[in-house]
């Protein structure tokens, strides 16, 4: 594992200098190492020649102190009917080539992603070498969504989600994060990653899940009231030196 800094926002006024924190996976055997040290995959950069990951406030279930909500009960008493199920496929058994599955994502994040994802941005997710598994879910015979997951040891990254938009009644991304959720716990993992915690549209993860930690910059907080007001007072901006900062970030990850 190789860490290093880069140059990010700069207030002269205040002498606030940031650098932003990332690091690179020199083995796969560090990955629990590099979540536990509040880290997330890097994706952003379709040319970057290594797996590289990103310092951020991430947000993780602890499975010792993991049990059912009420909420988690609502969503699945209403999605029986569907009689819904899914599969974890490893990911060499897995054909991710398919066009209608890259479809089924592709078209999935058009209309839900906040950011863009580019065929080929997607492509090179697919490609990261970390990936373990794809869990499947479906509604009898037919597809209702996938997620991308990095499994290792006693830990998984639930990374990516895809489903069918078109039961939106049924709040199946919620139902699928906690099938997955519960797959780790009953599997005796250890941790599930969730991503990261910003703004109000993360809040559904703080409220819908018990355990529940966040990386303050130092160590895992288990405080979920602090992390709302986080969330609450994050603001959207636009950096007009969004593309110097990129490349200052790339000279940096090239030097090694």
């Amino acid at each position: 594992m190789k860490i290093f800094l880069s140059e990010s926002l700069v207030d002269y006024s205040t002498y606030t200098f940031n650098y932003a924190v990332y690091c690179i996976r020199e083995d796969r055997n560090e990955l629990p190492q590099i979540y536990n040290k509040g880290f997330l995959p890097y994706s952003n950069d379709v040319d970057l020649k290594y797996e590289t990951y990103y310092l951020a406030r991430s947000l993780r279930v602890d499975l010792e102190r993991f049990k059912e909500t009420s909420e988690n009960r609502r969503v699945l008493k209403k999605i029986t009917p569907l009689t819904p199920g899914f599969i974890k496929i490893p990911i060499d058994d897995f054909d991710i080539e398919n066009k209608a599955f890259q479809d089924f994502c592709f078209n999935f994040a058009k209309k839900r992603f906040s950011e863009p994802l580019s065929r080929e941005r997607l492509q090179y997710i697919l490609h990261t070498k970390s990936i373990s598994d794809i869990f499947k879910f479906s509604f009898d015979n037919k597809t209702a969504g996938y997620v991308i997951a990095i499994v290792e040891k006693d830990m998984l990254h639930y990374w990516f989600s895809f489903f069918d938009l078109n039961y939106p009644e049924y709040s199946l991304g919620k139902y699928m994060m906690f099938s997955v959720i519960n797959w780790a716990y009953q599997n005796d993992l250890k941790y599930v990653y969730l991503g990261t915690s910003y703004g109000n549209k993360s809040l559904y993860k703080v409220r819908d899940f018990k355990g529940l930690s966040f990386f303050d910059g130092n160590q895992w907080n288990p405080d979920m009231k602090f992390l709302k007001l986080k969330c609450k007072a994050d603001s959207d901006f636009v950096r007009d030196d969004f593309k110097q900062d990129t490349d200052l970030f790339l000279q940096n990850l090239n030097r090694f």
